[in-house]
């Protein structure tokens, strides 16, 4: 079996509606089991994304060019960074803040066109993952697979933890080569495999005698009143922790620019430090010669008014002398 056979059927599989996916797969892997036993196993062992992680996939297989975009901002993004060029990431800073919501929005249509709406704490998490496109070359080329597992964050310090991320780790797009002002790209990141894995991680299936046990009876009116009452609680929570956090990210962002900012100003004040220090030490020697010219130039005024004061004489004696 060839991973990239696996990586056409998973694409397959990870560009349909979320709801279909079960289905969908059980059909593929039967479709394989005639022809490669391996593969077929390998198909059925393909994990459910997360209802986020498919709405990034719908963005990856259904709009590439929003991606792409992306992707090509990260880039400029990193090379403003190694250049400590501060006016230019706070404009790619609030380039990158209108081009997350409006990739978020194209992403909830997406979604939407395809059987499954988008709630607000669900969008935070797409919003967050394609923040960690802009930043991490590893993670772009993930999002970019359309076959993510779930959904990602990056601090902006370290790298983005690709484990068990995405199906078919071994086949991703190229990492994007980094602008020429930029550094080099490294080569990738490596993954441990998910198919590899999800065979062991799939739960037995359960005894018959639990199948078919009775059917719980329906909550009480008051308890399903309550239980509605936490869920909402519990939402509420979630878009608010995940607004909290976008905007902890965006002040993060901002200080990111300033330390670049303030890195160039230390290294000019630096540079400016060491000029007149030079300057001070040229200063101080031409002090010194000057102040030699000066102490000559007294000896020689004091020896000529010396020498003045004596001719003014010998022409005094020489006057009384005549008359």
């Amino acid at each position: 079996m060839e991973d990239k056979v696996l990586a056409e059927v998973a694409n397959q599989l990870y560009a349909g509606p979320l709801e279909d996916f079960v289905a969908a797969r059980a059909s593929a892997a039967k479709e394989a089991a005639s022809a490669d036993k391996e593969l077929a196993a390998a198909v059925r062992a393909l994990p459910k994304p997360s209802v986020a992680a498919w709405a990034v996939n719908m963005l990856a297989q259904h709009q590439p060019d929003v991606l792409a975009q992306l992707t090509e901002l990260g880039g400029r993004m990193r090379a403003a960074q190694v250049a400590l060029d501060a006016a230019s990431l706070r404009g790619l800073g609030r380039e990158r803040r209108t081009s997350l919501a409006a990739a978020v929005d194209t992403a909830r249509s997406v979604a939407l066109e395809h059987g499954r709406a988008i709630s607000d704490s669900m969008a935070g998490e797409v919003e967050e993952t394609l923040r960690a496109l802009t930043a991490d070359e590893g993670a772009a080329a993930a999002v970019r697979s359309g076959r993510l597992l779930k959904t990602l964050q990056a601090d902006g310090v370290n790298a983005v933890d690709l484990d068990g991320t995405v199906a078919v780790p071994s086949v991703l797009p190229p990492v994007a080569a980094a602008p020429a002002s930029g550094p080099a790209a490294p080569a990738g990141r490596k993954m441990r495999s998910t198919t590899a894995a999800a065979p062991q991680q799939r739960k037995p299936d359960k005894p018959r005698l639990e199948a078919v046990r009775q059917t719980p009876r329906p909550a009480s009116p008051p308890a399903l009143e309550r239980a509605r009452a936490v869920l909402k609680e519990a939402q509420a929570a979630e878009a608010a922790a995940a607004l909290a956090a976008r905007e902890l990210q965006d002040q993060a962002d901002d200080l990111r620019t300033d330390i670049a900012e303030l890195v160039r100003e230390a290294a000019d004040l630096r540079a400016r430090l060491g000029t007149a220090e030079e300057q001070l030490e040229r200063s101080k020697k031409k002090l010194a010669a000057t102040v030699a010219e000066a102490k000559q130039a007294v000896r020689a005024a004091d020896k000529a008014e010396r020498t003045a004061v004596l001719a003014q004489e010998r022409v005094l004696r020489l006057g009384n002398t005549r008359d």
